[in-house]
């Protein structure tokens, strides 16, 4: 089969989807995450937690796509990165699932009962499943940004060397915490704009503006001890982006401060870092300002930014060893064959539009503020 784009080009273009499938993936089902954290503290009264809890219920399980789309992408495109983290992150892999299981469940059983102490555990509950993710997925960044203690033999096996408690390093709680703060900001942004005015929308504006001020101190937290840290890493000698997928095909070794190396190389990468901060800059502004577009657009644009700053601080790299540099996997060493690269592809630019449109009516049909008249006559509400 002749494959008009060249083994480099399909490499680039699978480390920028797995990058677009966390983004689609942290800004949609994200809010959700956030709401959930929000619950116990935004609702006094059970009308007001119903309020929340159905300003995402017709929309929180579609989201479930895009989690499941970046699991199949890092399968199929990333099979060395996937074997690895997989593997070395297994049980907190568990926790997260464990955590994403009581969400649904919290939202079906929560309303069987008038009893306040049963709606009461539920709502904890739902808490759960939205705040344990949030902190786990951020943990899990800060070790990526670190190093995964993990080798591989000459024959490519993989040896993990890491605990559960190991994970959570002074600077993985920093990247966790983060992570929630910056999932709290966006769905009290999007609860912003899709909830009546009331006290449901004063305490999710208050909490919003904490949450926003918090990610802008552990976003630049999280940016100089990078920059003065033992953190980064670099590819040394000729590197073949053409090259077999064998991740002891190039030399890499441990630099610190590594990680700053591409902003110098490319400027226009400084966009991502920018966005980070600006987005919740936005966000504080449109909450001051009462403007519930801008709120969400800036909660919205920090997640961009957060997320891609992350990914082009490290690139070509996205699972480094901190035991074995050698072993780091990147997007030049851990790819799949051309072929499959190419046939995803194709497979892709079909399936992704069809969710990106499916996603878009979803959100126009559903659209409209959810007010407490609706949550007390309407039967179809949980």
């Amino acid at each position: 089969m002749a494959i008009p784009l060249d083994y480099e080009t399909l490499r680039l273009i699978w480390w920028a989807l797995l990058g677009v499938l966390l983004i689609g993936f942290t800004l949609t089902d994200g809010y959700d995450l956030g709401v959930a954290a929000l619950m116990p503290f935004i609702g006094k009264t059970d009308e007001e937690r119903r309020l929340a809890i159905n300003a995402v219920a017709p929309h929180w399980e579609g989201h479930q796509v895009w989690f499941i789309l970046g699991g199949g992408a890092i399968f199929a495109a990333w099979p060395f990165v996937y074997a690895v983290s997989f593997s070395g992150f297994y049980l907190a892999m568990f926790l997260v699932l464990a955590a994403l299981i009581l969400r649904p469940v919290s939202f079906k059983y929560r309303s069987k009962h008038a009893d306040p102490a049963w709606r009461g555990r539920w709502d904890w509950a739902m808490f759960i499943g939205g705040f344990v993710p949030a902190l786990v997925f951020g943990v899990a960044v800060g070790n990526v940004l670190q190093g995964l203690p993990f080798r591989l033999d000459s024959d490519l096996r993989t040896f993990y060397e890491g605990t559960l408690l190991g994970l959570f390093s002074p600077f993985a709680l920093v990247t966790g915490l983060l992570s929630v703060a910056m999932i709290v900001m966006h769905g009290a942004g999007f609860l912003a704009v899709k909830i009546e005015e009331g006290p449901v929308l004063e305490r999710a504006r208050r909490i919003g503006t904490f949450a926003a001020i918090v990610s802008i101190v552990l976003f630049a937290l999280g940016g100089v001890w990078v920059a003065m840290g033992q953190m980064g890493f670099r590819l040394e000698g000729v590197i073949d982006a053409q090259g077999p997928s064998n991740p002891h095909y190039a030399q890499t070794v441990a630099a610190p401060g590594a990680w700053l190396d591409n902003y110098g190389r490319h400027p226009w990468m400084l966009l991502a870092p920018i966005l980070g901060f600006a987005g919740p800059l936005i966000a504080l502004i449109g909450i001051r300002t009462r403007s519930h577009v801008l709120n969400l657009t800036g909660s919205s644009l920090a997640t961009v930014g957060i997320i891609a700053t992350v990914g082009l601080s490290m690139f070509p790299f996205i699972l480094p060893s901190s035991i074995d540099p050698q072993s780091s996997l990147t997007a030049w060493n851990a790819s799949s064959s051309h072929l499959t690269l190419w046939i995803m592809l194709l497979v892709t630019l079909i399936f992704l539009p069809i969710v990106l449109i499916y996603t878009a009516w979803a959100l126009k049909v559903m659209f409209g503020r959810v007010t407490i008249a609706q949550v007390r006559t309407n039967p179809d509400f949980y």
